[in-house]
């Protein structure tokens, strides 16, 4: 894939002031991090993420040996198993007809989606699971709309094949003791984060907070492991990492704070009770948000103390400051080495995969560029046309052996 260096420029030149100034910063870190042989987690969230294309840009990292450790959420490994991103086929349930749908059971705004596959992958998933051709017949003949978005979602047969294999591959991460996103992991696409996770021997695991977001396939993971089980894994992860990178994901005073983290957490009884615990502190956190009152939260804490002021009176933070305070922004403006950069990831992980590769030395054989820009189409079409969905035969080879 072409690395387009004059229009990744002319985005970096685009940002404001102050967002260059701290993503500055925060590429800085995360360079003198890997020259010193420090470790990097990236924290993600779903949606945007998939969409434009900064899990994948992660699984080229994590392949170029950058990054070393992602959290994320049940739908973004439901939508990794059927290859990031699908070109689907939009038709409404009334022009396919009840003799196929049940109308009752179809999500809100009466449209039915098809998965576009060649002919090759038809066959391919025929030795799996029964299609209904005729169905398929019906939505190949009427008219519709067609286009890109999270693969193995609403779509027929990629999201049925997602939650009927689920609960076997849930039993199969019993029979190894391991992790649901492990064994996937090693089916799916290696420019995925899974894929190339599992490949590298870097851990890609589902928070706690985000569990259940990818219906069946959520499910399984939360039983293909105890949760504590889960949550001491991930706190070995971020206790590991030099930099910790989120990128537009909510819910992370959850994923930081319990039960094992002991400098902004609840860990501190999990300590007295013998159990293994981490600190955030001197831990970079970078976090990638478009949110405003981020930085605003990280500026009332950094120059009067009252994020933290409020908390040591037991008041409530939005009352005090004058925001919309979510939970996230608590331990984030407290931790003195914290990053806010407000921006479109699109836009931030473009130019810091960019910078960072150059300023390491490393050649990118792919990288992320926003959805809505003319190189963003291109590499969605790109990601579609090339990352391939999960393949049972490799699972089923690296199980045996």
């Amino acid at each position: 894939m072409k690395i387009e260096s004059d229009f990744i420029e002319s985005l970096y030149s685009s940002l404001n002031e102050e967002t260059k100034h701290y993503l500055d910063i925060a590429i800085d870190k995360v360079v003198e991090t890997k020259k010193k042989g420090g470790k990097i987690v990236v924290v993600t969230g779903s949606g945007p993420n998939i969409h434009e294309g900064v899990t994948t840009l992660i699984a080229e990292f994590i392949n170029k040996g950058l990054i070393d450790g992602v959290t994320t959420s049940s739908a973004v490994v439901s939508h990794e198993m059927g290859g990031v991103l699908d070109r689907v086929k939009r038709i409404n349930i009334h022009d396919i007809g009840e003799e196929f749908l049940d109308f009752d059971k179809m999500p809100r705004g009466d449209i039915f989606e098809l998965t576009e596959l060649t002919d090759a992958q038809w066959a391919e998933l025929k030795k799996e699971m029964i299609i209904d051709d005729a169905l398929v017949q019906r939505c190949n003949e009427k008219e519709g709309t067609v286009i890109i978005k999270a693969a193995a979602n609403m779509a027929y047969p990629m999201g049925l094949r997602n939650e009927t294999l689920a609960a076997s591959i849930m039993e199969m991460a019993h029979t190894k003791h391991v992790p649901f996103e492990e064994v996937v992991g090693w089916g799916c696409d290696e420019r995925t984060m899974l894929g190339a996770g599992a490949r590298k021997g870097v851990p890609v695991l589902v928070s706690v907070p985000q569990l259940i977001g990818g219906g069946q396939v959520g499910i399984s993971i939360a039983d293909s492991i105890p949760v504590s089980d889960r949550c001491y894994r991930i706190s070995r992860m971020l206790g590991e990492a030099d930099v910790i990178i989120e990128s537009a994901v909510a819910l992370t005073q959850e994923i930081h704070d319990g039960p094992f983290e002991t400098y902004t957490g609840h860990g501190i009884w999990a300590s007295w009770n013998g159990y293994p615990t981490y600190s955030l502190k001197d831990k970079t956190l970078i976090r990638f948000d478009l949110d405003e009152n981020l930085k605003k939260a990280w500026d009332l804490d950094k120059k009067s103390g009252e994020v933290q002021a409020a908390i040591d009176k037991g008041l409530p933070k939005t009352k005090m400051s004058k925001i919309p305070f979510r939970m996230e922004m608590s331990a984030f403006s407290r931790l003195e080495k914290s990053i806010p950069v407000i921006g479109d990831i699109g836009v931030l992980w473009s130019v810091m995969g960019y910078k960072m590769a150059k300023a390491l030395n490393i050649d990118l054989d792919y990288i992320s560029y926003p959805q809505q820009t003319e190189p963003g189409k291109a590499m969605r079409e790109w990601i579609v046309d090339n990352i391939d969905y999960m393949k049972l035969d490799k699972i089923k080879e690296w199980l045996n052996n």
